[in-house]
C-alpha cells in the first residue's frame, strides 16, 4: 500500500498490466484499437496539466486579439452577452465528454472512437477529419496571430521568419516526450492565467480611475455613440439582434475544440477517472471568470470606434487590452502584456498540435488514416502525426501574400465551423450512449454524471445546429457579398458531407447502429478495475491542501 500511495503522490501510475485499450473491432462497422507494440502512448499527464493544457486551449488569440474584431464590429454588449452565452454551450459540451471520457478513459481513444462506437462508423469517418482538419486550421490561426503581435515592434524582419520559428518550437515540444509537453504547456498556460488575471484587476483599477490620468472609466464606452449596441446589417432591435448573433458566431473561435482537450488527453492521464471529472468542473468555473469579465473589461478598456482594432490595416496593437493600456497612458506595461499575448498564441498553437496529432494517431490506430500516422517513438510519442499536422499549419505563411489580419480571419471563421459541427457530433453521440446505458440498465453506474441531461443537451444541440447553418448570414446581404466570405463560413459543411456520404457509400455502413447492438462493456472492467488501483494523494499540510485545490 505504501509503493501505491508514493506512486500517487509523485504522480507516476502504478505498474499494472490492466491499464490496456480494448475495443469492440469490425469492418466497417465498428472501431477497433491496434495498441500493439509500438503504437503505445504514455500516461505521462498529471492533473494539472490536463487542466491546464484545457485552459491554455481556451485562453488564446480569440480573446486576446480577435475579440477587438467582435467590438468594432457590433459594439460591447453584444460582445460580452455572446461570451456569457457561448460559455454555456462550452459547458454542456465539456460535461458530455466527460461523463463518456470518464467512463472510458481506453488509451489511443479521440472523440471520433465514442462516435464509431456509439452512433455511426461513416459519421465516425468523417468527424476524425474534421477534427483533425479544425486543429491544423487551428495551428495556422495561431501562428499568423503570434506573427501579427510580433509586428508590434518591429517590421524589418520578414513575417515568414517569425512564423517559422514559431512552428519549429512548436515541433519540438510535441515531438519529445508527452510529460515535456505537459510541462510546457502547463508554465505556457501559467503565464496567460496570471496575465488575464493581472489584466482583470488592472481593468478594475482603470474603472475606478486608478490610472494615471485618474479619471474613472466607467461605463463610458457603453454610453457614447454609437453606444452599448452597433447594430448590424439591419436597424433597431432586429438589428441590435444580429449584433448579438454575429458576435455569438464568431466568438466560437475562442472556444472551439478546447473542451475536447481533455478527452484527447484522457489516454495519456494518470488517474483518469479522478482526475478527468477534476478537469472537467474547474474547466468551466475558470472560463466564466475569465471569459465574463475579461470580455466585460474590453468594452470598459476601448470604445469600439478605436481605429486599431483588428481590421485589414491594423498590425499588432490590435489586441484591445494593449490598445486600453496605451490610452490609459501607462508606460511599458504594453509591451509586457503584448509579450504574455505572444506567448498565449504560441501556448494554443502548441496544444492544437498535440490535439491533431492525437486524434490523427488515433484514426490510424483504427484504421481511418494511413497506417503511418500510428508510428510512435520510444516515448510514446506520435511523431508522424505531429509531423504531418504541422505541415498543413505552415498554411500560416499564406501570411506573406495577405495582411495578418485577412489570414487570421480566413482561418478563424474555417476552424470555428468546423468546431460547431464536431460539437454537434458530439453531442449526439453523447446522446446515443445515454440511450445504451439506460437500455442496458447501467446509467446509474457511470463514475461521472452531470447535471440538466439530457435536456441540456438536446437544446445546445439545436442552438448549435441553427449557428452552423447562419454563421455567415451577412454574406448573403448584396453590399456584403464576398466569395471569401462565404467559402469561409460554409466550405467546411460539404466537405464533411462528402466524407460521410464517401463512407457510408463505399463500406455500405447502415444510417446507425442499432440500439441493442450499441457496446457500452467492453473495456469497462479493465478500467474499472485501474481505478481501484487509484489512491488519491493526501495533503500534508495546508499548502498541499491548497496546491491539490489548484492543480
Amino acid at each position: 500500500m505504501g509503493d501505491k500511495r508514493e506512486a500517487s503522490e509523485s504522480g507516476v501510475e502504478p505498474k499494472t498490466t490492466l491499464d490496456r485499450s480494448i475495443a469492440p473491432s469490425s469492418e466497417g462497422e465498428g472501431i477497433g484499437l491496434d495498441l500493439s507494440g509500438g503504437h503505445q502512448l504514455e500516461r505521462g499527464l498529471k492533473s494539472r496539466h490536463i487542466q491546464f493544457l484545457a485552459l491554455g486551449g481556451a485562453i488564446g488569440t480569440g480573446l486576446f486579439v480577435g475579440s477587438g474584431q467582435i467590438l468594432a464590429i457590433v459594439g460591447p454588449a453584444p460582445l460580452f452577452m455572446a461570451y456569457v452565452v457561448m460559455m454555456g454551450v462550452v459547458w454542456t459540451v465539456m460535461n458530455v465528454l466527460a461523463e463518456m471520457t470518464t467512463y472510458l478513459p481506453l488509451k489511443g481513444i479521440s472523440v471520433p472512437y465514442f462516435v464509431g462506437r456509439f452512433l455511426d462508423p461513416s459519421l465516425a469517418f468523417a468527424d476524425g477529419w474534421n477534427y483533425w482538419y479544425a486543429y491544423a486550421i487551428l495551428v495556422a490561426a495561431e501562428a499568423t496571430a503570434g506573427a501579427i503581435i510580433i509586428e508590434y515592434w518591429t517590421h524589418s524582419v520578414h513575417v515568414a521568419v517569425w512564423i517559422a520559428i514559431q512552428l519549429i518550437v512548436i515541433l519540438f515540444l510535441n515531438i519529445i516526450a508527452v510529460s515535456w509537453f505537459g510541462e510546457a504547456e502547463f508554465w505556457f498556460a501559467s503565464i496567460k492565467l496570471i496575465t488575464i488575471i493581472g489584466l482583470i484587476i488592472l481593468s478594475i483599477i482603470l474603472f475606478f480611475g486608478g490610472g494615471p490620468s485618474h479619471e474613472p472609466l466607467y461605463f463610458k464606452n457603453w454610453q457614447d455613440p454609437p453606444g452599448a449596441f452597433v447594430p448590424y446589417v439591419s436597424t433597431g432591435s432586429l438589428g441590435r439582434f444580429l449584433a448579438f448573433w454575429t458576435a455569438f458566431a464568431r466568438v466560437g473561435f475562442s472556444f472551439i475544440t478546447s473542451p475536447e482537450l481533455i478527452a484527447l488527453s484522457a489516454g495519456e492521464t494518470v488517474a483518469p477517472r479522478r482526475n478527468i471529472p477534476k478537469a472537467a468542473r474547474r474547466f468551466v468555473y475558470r472560463l466564466a471568470i475569465f471569459y465574463g469579465i475579461g470580455s466585460l473589461a474590453i468594452g470598459v478598456l476601448v470604445p469600439n470606434t478605436d481605429k486599431r482594432l483588428l481590421s485589414a490595416e491594423s498590425n499588432a496593437s490590435a489586441s484591445p487590452f494593449v490598445i486600453g493600456i496605451s490610452k490609459a497612458g501607462i508606460p511599458v506595461l504594453n509591451h509586457i502584456i503584448n509579450v504574455a499575448v505572444l506567448t498565449s498564441a504560441w501556448s494554443a498553437g502548441n496544444a492544437f498540435t498535440y490535439s491533431g496529432s492525437r486524434v490523427l494517431y488515433s484514426m490510424a490506430l483504427n484504421g481511418q488514416a494511413p497506417r503511418i500516422f500510428a508510428r510512435t517513438s520510444k516515448r510514446g510519442v506520435p511523431y508522424a502525426a505531429v509531423i504531418f499536422t504541422l505541415l498543413v499549419g505552415c498554411l500560416a505563411f499564406l501570411n506573406v501574400s495577405n495582411s495578418g489580419a485577412v489570414a487570421f480571419q480566413w482561418f478563424s471563421n474555417i476552424s470555428t465551423i468546423s468546431g460547431y459541427i464536431a460539437w454537434i457530433v458530439v453531442l449526439a453521440t453523447y446522446l446515443r450512449f445515454r440511450k445504451a446505458m439506460q437500455l442496458h440498465g447501467m446509467l446509474d453506474s457511470l463514475p461521472f454524471r452531470t447535471p440538466l441531461q439530457p435536456y441540456a443537451t438536446y437544446f445546445v444541440l439545436f442552438l448549435i445546429t441553427l449557428l452552423t447553418l447562419t454563421n455567415g448570414f451577412q454574406v448573403f446581404v448584396p453590399s456584403l457579398w464576398s466569395a471569401g466570405g462565404f467559402l469561409a463560413a460554409y466550405i467546411t459543411i460539404p466537405i464533411f458531407i462528402v466524407l460521410y456520404l464517401g463512407h457510408k457509400i463505399w463500406f455500405r455502413t447502415p444510417f446507425a447502429i442499432r440500439m441493442d447492438e450499441v457496446d457500452v462493456l467492453t473495456g469497462k472492467k479493465e478500467m474499472d478495475e485501474l481505478e481501484a488501483l487509484d489512491e488519491p494523494p493526501v495533503a500534508k499540510n495546508w499548502l498541499q491542501k491548497g496546491w491539490y485545490w489548484l492543480a
